[in-house]
């Protein structure tokens, strides 16, 4: 009998074939070293299943339609500001600001294409009631336009008075697009909520849509995770909160309520927000940006308040490692107090450095993640990143409260990043993301008071106690580490 004759020996073969095959791929596209050995780990431990998961989802595709218009997009944005920006908002007086903030824009503007912009106003909210009432009240002001974006659409409670508020705006003859991910909002889409918002005149979209046939040309778990709001062209919101009522969403999970953070902002910094909205729908709807424009009922947006925001979106095709770059900026910036809250932690090598190596300074470090999340992989995973930074004087706070959902840094109360943005490896490299790094004091005092508001809330972790955990939790943490790249 040959060689291949045995079914067993086949299957060897080929699995070792798959397997040179895609180690030479990832090398050959170089990835992340942890990224790479993750994939490379997985590859080989599961024959054929491993390579099919790196298939669907091991690499950064996005398809060459998508790529190819946010090429054009990116040529194109530049109109988006010039026809909602009003000249001179971009002139910010950096003298005002410690001085690497003048050097964290210059990044955004080379890796990301962002502008500070002067000229706007904050009010911070953590009541999510308060946002879907405030929202709602809103959008029944609004006289011309409503934009939208939001990973998740959740039917029941006062999100439903949002839903309302949409339908009766459309029906007076306001124009409202909303943008909803299709797969975060997957059981909304649905139900009977979709239909009424179009039977009103809502022009409603599915982001980043699914299936059999896209997963050939590009990658099915690419979401847009952003959460915007624009009415008219004076007001907008973004922050951490999906649309959603925290009382009738994920109750099932088993961890309590999401606590969530959003920021209201007038004047300059909407048009940014609004820009970012309209990139996005003409990405996934082909309508000129010019209409959009038009339809929209833009206008150049009048200073309002005195703080400089810059609006960094990010993701796949976008803005490459822009993002990671400026959480680096940032978190070196410190020199005194460094406060970040995330719920999920699964954070590349170059951020844990950048951790311990701003607490191996003097920096007074503190992170502050959720006690229990929702997902299993990314708790175990998580916990394996807290020995290196106890180790060095992080502080850990487990907030009991909820899922703490708000994703902030504060820098020694002067600098802030606030916005959709979790550190870990899929916001950072395949989520499409929004941040504002906020150089105004007075935000990040009030954010500093909201974060000191979820430490008073949590349980402080004593690394002598964390240290004495036994073996078994330990190696499961440090096992799904292995492939805390890909979660």
């Amino acid at each position: 009998m040959g060689f291949f004759s045995y079914p067993s020996t086949a299957i060897v073969v080929a699995h070792a074939l798959i397997v040179v095959a895609i180690t030479v791929r990832v090398i050959m596209r170089r990835p992340a070293t942890g990224v790479a050995l993750a994939w490379l780990f997985l590859v080989a431990l599961l024959p054929f299943v491993g390579a099919l998961i790196y298939f669907l989802i091991g690499e950064r595709r996005i398809g060459r339609r998508r790529q190819r218009e946010i090429g054009t997009l990116r040529t194109d944005f530049r109109k988006i500001s010039d026809a909602v920006i009003r000249g001179g908002l971009t002139d910010v007086d950096w003298s005002r600001h410690a001085p690497v903030a003048r050097g964290i824009d210059r990044l955004g503007q080379q890796t990301v294409g962002s502008l500070t912009v002067r000229g706007s106003s904050f009010q911070l909210c953590s009541d999510t009631q308060e946002v879907l009432n405030t929202i709602a009240r809103e959008v029944d002001q609004a006289e011309s336009s409503i934009l939208m974006e939001f990973f998740i659409w959740n039917a029941g409670g006062t999100a439903d008075e949002v839903l309302e508020a949409v339908i009766r705006a459309a029906e007076r003859g306001v124009t409202c697009r909303l943008l909803v991910d299709a797969l975060g909002a997957a059981s909304w889409w649905k139900g009977r909520q979709p239909q009424r918002l179009r039977d009103a005149g809502v022009h409603l979209q599915a982001a980043l849509p699914v299936g059999v046939f896209r997963a050939l040309f590009g990658r099915t778990d690419l979401r847009l995770h952003r959460k915007i709001v624009v009415i008219d062209d004076k007001t907008a919101w973004t922050g951490s909160m999906n649309l959603v009522d925290p009382r009738f969403f994920k109750q099932e999970a088993g961890v309590g309520e999401w606590v969530d953070a959003m920021v209201r902002v007038q004047g300059a910094v909407v048009a940014s927000l609004a820009a970012t909205v309209i990139g996005d729908w003409t990405l996934e709807t082909g309508e000129p940006l010019r209409d959009l424009i038009e339809s929209s009922g833009l206008h150049l947006v009048e200073p309002q308040g005195s703080a400089d925001i810059q609006v960094v979106p990010s993701g796949p095709g976008q803005t490459g490692d822009g993002l990671l770059q400026m959480l680096l900026a940032l978190i070196n910036a410190a020199h005194e107090e460094l406060v970040l809250t995330t719920p999920y932690l699964a954070p590349d090598d170059a951020l844990i450095y950048a951790l311990r190596g701003a607490a191996g300074r003097g920096v007074k470090v503190t992170l502050i993640v959720p006690q229990k999340v929702d997902s299993f992989l990314t708790r175990y995973a998580s916990r394996s990143y807290y020995d290196e930074l106890l180790e060095i004087g992080v502080e850990i706070y487990l907030y009991r409260g909820g899922l703490l959902h708000t994703k902030s840094i504060t820098v020694d109360g002067a600098m802030s990043m606030f916005g959709t943005v979790n550190l870990d490896m899929r916001s950072l490299w395949i989520n499409y993301e929004v941040s504002l790094i906020v150089y105004e004091p007075t935000f990040a005092v009030e954010l500093r008071a909201l974060q000191q508001s979820y430490i008073d809330g949590s349980d402080r972790l004593d690394p002598a106690v964390w240290s004495t955990r036994k073996f078994g939790p330990r190696f499961l943490e440090n096992t799904l580490r292995l492939v805390s790249p890909l979660l």
